[in-house]
């Protein structure tokens, strides 16, 4: 029963603000009452800690970003090169709050194909370190530049795609046992393509700034791009239902969302291969390009496999290759030219939701109203899975 004048009766507006002013009425009393200095007094060392975001060089010597992680306030005194005290200038304050970042300039003569370190000492004493294993000039974000990087995403990821698109001739003649091997070698290719992507995601993750939480951050946007993409594909099929009223159109909505979750993946590999160039590792570059050119040809067979008895045309075929090729380019540029950990989490976490989406959707295709577990049991199923990892395995050797 309600009572009058209860919570029932008051204002929503009333029963949204009053929860939060009391929240901010008791942050203004623990920021009033400083336990910390109660407790010790005031005297206690405050904690800094300075993280190297972006070094790069050019012609006039070392550009180096660094953003203060920590609670207290962090002043930059002086920087080392190679152990030796060096002058230097920034873009902004030498004074640096929480998540607050300047830009250094140091007028270092820095020789291509040896090692520098670079040191921040703070006004406390406290010393940070980043070493250049190879000095080499930094790409600069100039036409001859952006063609070099365009190429490079041609040859890793839209012809490799193009090329894996051609067996589609073949996967649309196959039998039902053949479309289960070729749908469950879709998994197999997509579950190692998603341990790849996890492993890349939390290693960047832990090199990212704390206080952004990598893991964490990884972890929320591939459950997000998860339900985003399962709610696309659901829309996307009642689209199609009503623009080919005789085809259920799951099989090109499913093509589609494979194309989508490769496409994010390649995006992270092109981060790869930009980054690589741009810190100097030319030979981890190169091998990097062989190797994912080798890797991602079977990326197009994924891609066709559940288009098997639906009538497709080559200007759909190139979508689709597109959509998982294109995003490689890029990916190259943006690691050759503004690279940073946080964007290279944020996309592989992205691509990671993505490929478990298109991974459950597939098994479901499979099953095709039957249990799970038995239809993986079936030897076109088991064959089709350790054939998709064994391919991405010895692929991947190549890539290191």
């Amino acid at each position: 029963m309600r009572t009058a004048g209860g919570p029932d009766s008051a204002p929503i507006w009333v029963l949204i603000v009053l929860p939060l002013f009391l929240l901010a009425a008791l942050l203004a009393f623990i920021f009033w009452s400083a336990p910390a200095e109660r407790i010790f007094g005031g005297d206690y060392p405050p904690v800094e800690d300075l993280k190297f975001q972006r070094v790069t060089l050019n012609d006039s010597g070392i550009v180096a970003q660094v953003l203060n992680d920590g609670p207290d306030l962090v002043i930059v005194a002086q920087v080392q090169v190679d152990d030796a005290y060096w002058s230097f200038s920034a873009d902004s304050s030498l004074e640096l709050g929480h998540l607050d970042k300047t830009t250094l300039t140091i007028p270092y003569p820095w020789v291509r194909g040896e090692a520098h370190t670079i040191r921040v000492i703070t006004s406390n004493g406290v010393t940070f370190d980043y070493e250049i294993a190879l000095a080499i000039l930094t790409p600069k974000p100039d036409i001859r530049y952006f063609l070099i990087f365009t190429l490079i995403g041609l040859y890793v990821g839209v012809i490799p795609v193009a090329i894996g698109l051609m067996w589609f001739p073949l996967v649309s003649r196959l039998g039902r046992q053949g479309l289960d091997f070729v749908l469950a070698l879709t998994v197999g290719l997509l579950v190692f393509l998603l341990a790849e992507t996890g492993q890349e995601g939390l290693e960047n993750a832990t090199l990212m700034p704390e206080s952004f939480q990598g893991v964490a951050l990884f972890i929320c946007l591939a459950v997000i791009a998860f339900l985003f993409l399962e709610c696309l594909g659901r829309w996307l099929s009642h689209h199609r239902r009503q623009v080919q009223d005789n085809s259920d159109g799951n099989g090109w909505v499913l093509a589609l969302l494979v194309a989508t979750g490769i496409g994010l993946h390649n995006f992270g590999e092109g981060l790869a291969i930009g980054a690589a160039f741009a810190l100097g590792e030319a030979g981890l570059g190169t091998m990097l390009i062989i190797g994912f050119t080798l890797h991602n040809t079977t990326e197009g067979v994924a891609i066709v496999s559940p288009l098997s008895g639906e009538s497709i045309n080559i200007i759909d075929l190139m979508k689709l290759g597109l959509i998982g090729g294109a995003p490689t380019i890029a990916g190259a540029l943006l690691g050759g030219f503004l690279y940073s950990p946080i964007w290279s989490v944020v996309f592989l976490a992205i691509g990671a939701g993505a490929i478990v989406q298109v991974v459950v959707k597939i098994i479901w295709q499979i099953a095709d109203g039957h249990r799970v577990l038995q239809q993986l049991a079936t030897v076109p199923v088991f064959t089709g899975l350790i054939s998709g990892f064994s391919v991405m395995y010895i692929t991947g050797l190549i890539v290191g």
